[in-house]
């Protein structure tokens, strides 16, 4: 179904689960800002994605870890778009896979300022715009919905691997739920979806490339999650299906 006055901002939207998430939008009529950090080539790819099979979509580079970059990218997608009516909050990293007693406050810091403040200043940023209630920043908004991506491992733990990863999604999810039931009554609906092992380039990138042959064992349906599984969770929670839903954690981590 097309939505031609239905526009997403997608963050962290090059590779993975916010690239999968960014075409599915497409293809169900979304227009789509695709947001990247340092994958040009690849946002671009999943632009022209987009565009193959009839949809709108832009790639805008911004780092979510910095203020400035985020009101960029709000400003950038909605001249270019028109107004947000949805955010994927995507955007995130795990830091280096490893025991907690070996922390450093830049590696607690470096996963926080991305998976904590980042999300939270994209998600203040959408309410602003979407907000009806009267005198907001941005004037009276239409309302929208968020989704944030947390983790299996906000309640798994992530011993032994990354315990501040997973303290950074369990941020998320309880934002995911104060903030719902705060804009409730302004049309806006804040949900999460909290994956398990998903196969895509994160686990390498932590470090630890043999981590998903190790997992899955662990997994009741004994195979690993595919991105697209994870983007129709997104696209439900964003679709006037879940009209009745907000402050939900839709786990999606084959009963993990």
């Amino acid at each position: 179904m097309a939505h031609p006055d239905r526009m997403v901002i997608v963050t962290g939207a090059s590779r993975g689960i916010g690239a999968a998430t960014a075409r599915l939008a497409g293809a169900r009529g979304y227009a789509v800002a695709v947001n990247y950090r340092s994958s040009p080539d690849a946002a671009h790819a999943v632009v022209r994605d987009i565009e193959a099979v009839g949809g709108r979509a832009t790639a805008i580079q911004a780092d979510v870890a910095q203020e400035s970059e985020i009101l960029r990218l709000f400003e950038e997608a909605i001249r270019t778009l028109g107004p947000v009516t949805a955010l994927v909050n995507n955007a995130g990293i795990t830091g280096r896979s490893g025991r907690f007693a070996a922390l450093t406050p830049e590696a607690i810091d470096e996963v926080f300022r991305v998976n904590v403040t980042g999300a939270f200043i994209c998600a203040r940023e959408a309410v602003r715009r979407m907000s009806t209630a009267s005198g907001g920043p941005y004037g009276v908004g239409r309302g929208g919905a968020i989704v944030n991506i947390s983790s299996a491992a906000a309640t798994l733990g992530a011993p032994g691997e990354y315990v501040h990863y997973a303290a950074s999604k369990g941020a998320i999810e309880t934002m995911t739920v104060g903030l719902a039931k705060e804009v409730a009554r302004e049309g806006i609906r804040v949900n999460a979806v909290a994956p398990g092992m998903v196969d895509t380039e994160i686990h390498a990138s932590s470090g630890d490339p043999g981590r998903v042959d190790r997992i899955i064992p662990l997994v009741p349906m004994g195979r690993i999650g595919k991105a697209e599984e994870v983007a129709e969770a997104v696209l439900y929670l964003l679709s006037d299906a879940a009209a009745y839903v907000t402050g939900t954690v839709l786990r999606v981590s084959g009963g993990r």
